[in-house]
């Protein structure tokens, strides 16, 4: 198991056995009425956010009118769509930056008219959706960086009696105000008015509900905490429970300030596409635009299951659950997105690690990790055999997936 893994699942199974009532409590404001959060317009935005979970109608206008922007002075067939879904997996990250730097270098990466990310997947989300120009920053954000980039360790018994998780991000969050500047925001805005969407995921943690960020409509509303927003969104979405701090996020209700506590995205999905209510073939507007559509998941991690010798002792238990947990919960995410994709007609790839790559790490965010899992991914995206057409059975590997050399 990963020291990244250990330190989140550690985390959660803190929470979940240590019911100490001396805990910190984090100061906020009052969280908006369950209720009125649902159509809560973000800094004025209505179209800042989608429910996943909730009725497809918003998710389902907002496809449309990015569908008419696309149209927007063309005449005949629209060209291929391709999509690309980012999962989370922590410094397993690399992979997904590694890979689409050396797709690029394949000269066939298409241009994405929809990225989504979660988690690690999406701080890679912004750069893979302005495209290959910005490979330099992905390199730089994943093969270039170390623990001390990233994070600073607590100690565990102080951080569990006062703190609000097991690590800092503040490091983390520097990195992301370097890269997520105001020429990247702008970028995105031109690209969303373009017929393009970005949206990056996190979970709710007062509602207990994935939320799905429209970060294009975000940067085009030229709202003067729009960056703010943007920056604190992709720290939320990173920040796992326990292991990371909840990200506040400040909204406005009745005339008062309130605060939604943000967490993860990966606490409630691992990696995201469209949700199975909305069904895009039987749209009018996809009827009307015939055209070829192909969904890319990047899975930032395994797709086999690892043996371990678990210890006998009350946290091994407990965060080795959790691991399972969440493993499945990943893989059948993507059996989802797989089986949507078949029944509305797309194309599906699938890219993952394979039981090839062997490097080992030598703590969190290891940079030699990093860089070696990075190179790896790439390798696999000159290759041209990075892509499974369906997903493989839970414990084996694609073939297709697994060709490229380890590590």
């Amino acid at each position: 198991m990963s020291p990244l893994r250990r330190l989140s699942l550690r985390g959660f199974a803190l929470v979940l056995v240590v019911m100490l009532g001396g805990c910190a409590n984090i100061i906020r404001l009052d969280a908006p009425p369950p209720t009125a959060t649902i159509d809560l317009p973000v800094l004025g935005i209505p179209n800042a956010r989608f429910w996943p979970d909730g009725p497809p109608e918003p998710l389902q206008q907002e496809v449309a009118q990015l569908l008419q922007r696309q149209r927007a002075g063309t005449t005949g067939p629209l060209p291929p769509a391709h999509f690309l879904a980012l999962s989370g997996g922590g410094d397993n990250g690399a992979y997904g930056a590694g890979l689409l730097t050396g797709w690029t270098a394949t000269g066939s990466r298409p241009a994405f008219n929809v990225v989504t990310g979660i988690s690690a997947g999406a701080l890679i989300a912004p750069f893979a959706f302005l495209g290959p120009d910005y490979d330099p920053q992905l390199r730089q954000v994943f093969a270039e960086v170390g623990s001390r980039d990233l994070l600073l360790m607590r100690s565990l018994p102080l951080a569990v009696l006062f703190d609000l998780a097991l690590a800092d991000t503040s490091p983390l969050y520097r990195l992301i105000e370097r890269h997520a500047d105001e020429h990247m925001l702008a970028a995105i805005a031109r690209e969303y008015q373009r017929g393009r969407l970005l949206m990056i995921g996190t979970t709710n943690l007062d509602l207990q509900r994935p939320v799905v960020w429209n970060i294009g409509a975000i940067a085009a509303s030229g709202h003067p905490q729009a960056l703010m927003l943007f920056r604190r969104i992709l720290l939320a979405s990173a920040s796992v429970p326990g292991a990371f701090p909840p990200v506040l996020l400040d909204v406005e209700y009745d005339g008062r300030p309130r605060q939604e506590l943000h967490v993860d995205g990966g606490a409630a999905t691992q990696v995201f596409f469209y949700p199975p209510a909305l069904e895009l073939r039987g749209m009018p507007f996809a009827r009307a635009n015939a055209r070829q559509r192909t969904i890319w998941v990047v899975r930032n991690g395994r797709m086999d299951v690892e043996a371990e010798n678990v210890n006998r002792g009350l946290f091994s238990i407990a965060s080795r659950s959790i691991a399972t947990l969440l493993h499945f919960s990943g893989v059948g995410d993507i059996n989802r997105i797989f089986l949507t994709a078949q029944r509305d007609g797309l194309e599906f790839r699938l890219s993952y690690i394979g039981s090839n790559f062997r490097a080992q790490r030598g703590g969190a965010f290891d940079q030699a990790y990093m860089r070696a899992l990075f190179d790896y991914g790439e390798a696999k995206g000159r290759s041209g055999a990075a892509w499974a057409m369906v997903p493989p059975a839970t414990g084996t590997l694609a073939a297709t997936a697994d060709r490229a050399p380890g590590r």
